[in-house]
């Protein structure tokens, strides 16, 4: 008990010793506390420090134990001056980071929120994950997600969570073939997190609490930049965004059913419709996540599906029966 004081379990046996039978020596002291002589004269210097001990007026060349109500009354109120010490070292250096914070959003607010690289870029989202204090949206497309990424996240998503912040994620259904995706997926939602898929998605996108959203700079390229937007008009319309997509997207771990009228996958739906506005297979792959071949597979499929003999002829066929 009385560690916190300095002492230590060898010292602390020494000086009940020496409270209990004063007229111990030092071979005395070894033998009662069963330690060696040196160990003895260690625990002396320390109570010594302690200033537990001084000179014994009865026996010269020896020392004797000064009373607890006395020596650890005094031990006590050093601590108490210190811990006083400490708190206070501690006010200052909590004043001096305030302050910092203060300057470095002053800093930050006058330059503008265009933030260049991902250093930048991750730095603001645990900014934002730190901030967070009801709710974070995330739109997360492309066919995988990259494991320094997901591993960057982690952290920050289990602290806001354990917070009692809520996260929904969005993730394109193309991510449920890629297994580190998935894996961290289900890690959210065993965590109590919502996570759903779609066939396509907007672009990438961060909303915390809808009051603060990070976008990238150039869709295209999303590690080129971000812009950290607060504006309430912007952010309301990103978040009806969210809501739109969320509101269309199917929970991780089940499927829409195909359509009844016609046997479309949402997928092979939506490949359609891409194909329909006139997008290449490549673009309209890049837009699902998924490679020019998968492309052509579904295709094929759909052009069997309707007894075309080009795609040509299954574009107006689909059209005719009110698949476009």
């Amino acid at each position: 008990m009385l560690e916190t004081l300095g002492l230590t379990t060898e010292t602390t046996a020494v000086y009940r010793a020496m409270l209990d039978r004063p007229d111990h020596d030092i071979a005395d002291l070894a033998a009662e506390c069963g330690l060696t002589v040196t160990q003895v004269h260690a625990c002396l210097d320390d109570l010594g420090h302690l200033m537990l001990v001084r000179a014994s007026a009865e026996h010269p060349g020896q020392l004797s134990a000064v009373s607890p109500d006395i020596g650890l009354a005094h031990a006590l109120a050093r601590q108490e001056a210190d811990l006083a010490a400490r708190q206070a070292r501690l006010a200052t250096a909590r004043a001096t980071v305030t302050h910092m914070v203060a300057e470095h959003a002053r800093t930050r607010a006058g330059q503008g929120e265009r933030l260049l690289g991902m250093d930048a870029i991750q730095a603001r989202l645990d900014l934002m994950g730190a901030e967070a204090r009801t709710e974070v949206l995330g739109v997360h497309p492309g066919p995988q997600q990259r494991p320094e990424d997901l591993a960057a996240g982690r952290r920050a998503n289990a602290d806001a969570i354990a917070r009692g912040v809520r996260i929904k994620s969005l993730y394109q259904d193309a991510t449920r073939n890629d297994p580190h995706t998935t894996t961290y997926a289900h890690w959210l939602v065993s965590l109590g997190s919502e996570v759903r898929t779609a066939p396509t998605l907007p672009q990438r996108l961060v909303i915390v609490d809808r009051a603060q959203a990070l976008v990238p700079i150039d869709p295209a390229d999303t590690r080129q930049g971000a812009l950290h937007v607060t504006q309430p008009g912007i952010v309301d319309a990103l978040t009806s965004l969210f809501d739109h997509a969320w509101a269309t997207a199917v929970p991780l771990g089940t499927r829409t059913p195909n359509d009844p009228s016609t046997g479309l996958t949402p997928t092979e739906r939506e490949l359609l419709r891409l194909l329909g506005t006139g997008l290449t297979d490549a673009a309209a792959g890049q837009r699902l996540g998924f490679s020019t071949r998968t492309v052509s597979r579904h295709m094929t499929a759909i052009i069997e599906r309707l007894n075309a003999t080009s795609r040509f002829e299954a574009g107006l066929k689909a059209a005719q029966q009110g698949w476009l």
